[in-house]
């Protein structure tokens, strides 16, 4: 039969068919991929994906050993895990710049950190002081063109060398198993730092020359250095003695920008200790700016930059920690801070009162214990906000100054601190008192007002005098009406409101008073005590006779007002106004001024005679010019018919 050929074209295809299913049932069974398989395959396709090419460029023959600083990206699905993208190994933490972690460390363990090269700035910072006194901020230029940076560019920074700043605290430490025993503080953390890619895992295991160690001081440290790779960090805890118990909790950081957290161990204090008395202290910080602009000025005061931790010298719970913020916070006995410990026992603000008349920031702790040794320490706050980015603040850790001792006054509180006086404007000091005779505010008014009513007699005696006079007819080409009308107002304030001090303080530049008067809580003097005195006005009695009637104070001790106030009101005032100087070795000089002393003379910074805005300054360097705001005075204004001794 012939077929067609359609027919014939249909049979060729039918037997081919065949003869494929025959060869395909000849074949052994196929096997499929499975998933799992990816792994070996994976290099292939990772173009597609959203990783860093350069990890997988080179060859396996010539890969570098795998770094802790391996991306951190964790996938959510089982697929892709650690040995395909890479991260860093468990117990071992990323550190992004400017970024802080907080961990426990348990005794003879080691934390280990990376740093990785690729962290770096990621805007462009104004490298600024850390405090606002009289230092020049450093800026860096901003760049015109706030572009994306290219791959090439990305690229050349991971490779360029770079400064990095590490930085650590000390928040918690081992306790005391008899605190009343010990007097020493726990052993300190210590930091291992390597930059070598054979030595990933820093600490006093590690290989010593391929790392450096640096111990914290006083749960502190600080370590910068220039790198072009990744950086590894160990933080580690030594082993602990029987007299200790507990663990460490540390934060770590890591900067290229400055130190996140930082001390100042070796410039003096930026706190001043004002006075105190039995239960309470007045600290202020020096000036926080020499401009006399005002819109600087009011810039200036509309903001409290410092915080500031108290704590008893007797209570050793801070030993080991005085220059750790976060440690200062968990253990300080006063912080006030913001949500610190007993803030409430602390008013701080903004004032203009002393050096200069410039800003200020004032310290003013009540609740104290009486007779005893404190430690005032100022500290720039912790700040890890940065306006919503995503990287916190440069410097945003917390920056701690050293330490301010001050003390409190004896129980008798005969010493009561006054300040914020309308007229006496610059007084902030103990002046005597009695618990009986009203709180703070009464005792201020009293010595205020008293003080003011007198001015008011000066003044209608200074309108007696030709201030506007020309030149030729003024009493002086040097002075005038105003230099004399402040001389005047430094003088009175200075010695109508004494300055007090404990009775029992024998400073050799005191003068006793109101020995024969009982003290508030009844208590008098000793028979011997009294015989030391010989029964004179200048030591049984105040130098204004209304403290002893109106106040009552009993046996206090005065810090003699200085006698260039005096000497300053002579020369600045008329001399139709008859004002007068006792001299030293003269009768009264001794009961009425004390000659003032050079700062470089007073290594405890005693004040040694009294002044508008006196204060304790502990060194004399870069501050005696700074502490002369006033001057002292206890002399006969006879043309006023006012004798004050």
């Amino acid at each position: 039969m012939k077929l067609s050929p359609l027919q014939s074209r249909l049979a060729a295809s039918f037997i081919a068919s065949c003869l494929l299913l025959a060869l395909y049932l000849a074949l052994p069974p196929p096997h499929f991929a499975l998933a799992v398989e990816l792994e070996q395959t994976f290099p292939i396709f990772i173009e597609h994906l959203d990783l860093d090419v350069d990890l997988y460029a080179k060859s396996s023959s010539d890969a570098p050993a795998p770094s802790l600083a391996d991306p951190a990206y964790e996938p959510e699905f089982s697929a892709f895990d650690r040995s395909i993208i890479g991260r860093a190994p468990v117990g071992v933490t990323a550190l992004v710049n400017n970024g802080e972690a907080s961990m426990n460390l348990l005794e003879g363990s080691t934390q280990v950190f990376v740093f990785p090269a690729t962290e770096g700035s990621k805007r462009d910072s104004t490298r600024g002081s850390l405090e606002l006194r009289d230092e020049e901020g450093i800026s860096q230029e901003k760049q015109d063109d706030a572009q994306e940076p290219d791959e090439d560019h990305l690229l050349a920074r991971r490779q360029s060398s770079r400064t990095v700043f590490i930085s650590a605290n000390t928040c918690q430490q081992p306790q005391p198993r008899s605190p009343s025993k010990t007097t020493t503080a726990p052993p300190q953390l210590t930091l291992y730092v390597s930059t070598s890619s054979t030595n990933q895992s820093p600490g006093p295991l590690a290989d010593a020359k391929s790392q450096v160690f640096v111990p914290f001081t006083e749960g502190a440290v600080m370590y910068n250095f220039t790198t072009k790779g990744d950086v590894y960090l160990g933080v580690h805890a030594p082993n602990l003695t029987d007299t200790f118990s507990g663990i460490y909790n540390f934060k770590v950081a890591a900067s290229t920008d400055e130190l996140f957290h930082s001390y100042n161990d070796r410039d003096d204090a930026d706190l001043i200790w004002v006075d105190s008395d039995s239960q309470g202290a007045l600290l202020i910080t020096h000036n926080l700016t020499a401009s006399t602009d005002p819109e600087v000025e009011a810039k200036v005061m509309s903001t409290e930059p410092y915080v500031m931790f108290a704590h008893n010298k007797n209570d050793h719970s801070i030993d080991g920690l005085r220059f750790s913020y976060c440690g200062l916070q968990t253990y300080a006995q006063i912080a006030a801070t913001k949500n610190g410990q007993f803030a409430s026992m602390v008013t701080t603000g903004m004032t203009k009162r002393g050096q200069g008349n410039l800003p200020k920031q004032e310290f003013y702790f009540s609740g104290l214990n009486s007779s005893s040794n404190y430690l005032g320490i100022l500290a720039q706050p912790a700040n890890v906000s940065d306006g919503g980015n995503d990287l916190v603040g440069v410097g945003g850790g917390g920056h701690v100054f050293r330490a301010t001792n001050f003390s409190t006054k004896s129980d008798h509180g005969n010493c009561a601190i006054i300040l914020n006086l309308t007229f006496c404007d610059q007084v902030a000091y103990s002046v005597p008192s009695n618990p009986s005779f009203g709180n703070s505010t009464k005792l201020a008014q009293f010595y205020d007002e008293y003080a003011s009513s007198i001015f008011d007699n000066f003044l209608k005696a200074l309108a007696q005098i030709p201030c506007e006079a020309p030149s030729t007819q003024r009493y002086s080409l040097a002075r005038g009406c105003d230099d004399c009308r402040d001389a005047y107002k430094n003088w009175l304030c200075s010695v109508t409101i004494p300055r007090c001090e404990d009775f029992s303080n024998d400073a050799p530049y005191l003068h006793p008073r109101a020995i024969s008067q009982p003290f508030p809580n009844g208590d008098v003097l000793d028979a011997a005590t009294l015989a030391l005195y010989p029964n004179i006005t200048a030591f049984n009695s105040s130098r204004n006779p209304l403290i002893d009637s109106g106040i009552r104070p009993g046996p206090y001790k005065e810090v003699l007002p200085c006698d260039d106030l005096c000497y300053n009101l002579v020369q600045s005032c008329p001399s139709s106004m008859q004002f007068g100087c006792p001299r030293p070795g003269e009768i009264g000089f001794e009961s009425s001024y004390f000659r003032r002393g050079k700062s470089s003379d007073l290594p405890n910074g005693d004040v040694t005679c009294n002044y508008q805005g006196s204060a304790h300054v502990f060194s004399a360097a870069g501050r005696e010019g700074a502490s002369l705001w006033g001057s002292l005075i206890g002399f006969v204004v006879a043309g006023l018919g006012l004798i004050l001794i």
